[in-house]
């Protein structure tokens, strides 16, 4: 199993409702409005790393309101 937090940057105004969008996904584990340089942070799981890719493009990187996002793969040191 593969975990990512996913930073997302959304229009001003919006962060509220992209969470809540987003929450709703199959493979979003958490997704929070928060403050600071980011409006949402996303925790995120998929089997591979490839269907995690699909999860972020094809998915999260639709809802709109949108602007950016950076994803964080989570690693085992």
């Amino acid at each position: 199993m593969v975990h990512a937090y996913i930073l997302i940057q959304t229009e001003v105004g919006k962060a509220a409702a992209v969470a809540a969008e987003i929450s709703g996904i199959p493979g979003v584990a958490t997704a929070e409005d928060v403050t600071g340089p980011y409006d949402v942070i996303v925790r995120a799981e998929a089997d591979t790393v490839d269907q995690l890719g699909h999860l972020v493009v094809a998915r999260i990187q639709n809802v709109e309101g949108i602007t950016r996002t950076l994803t964080c793969p989570v690693v085992h040191l």
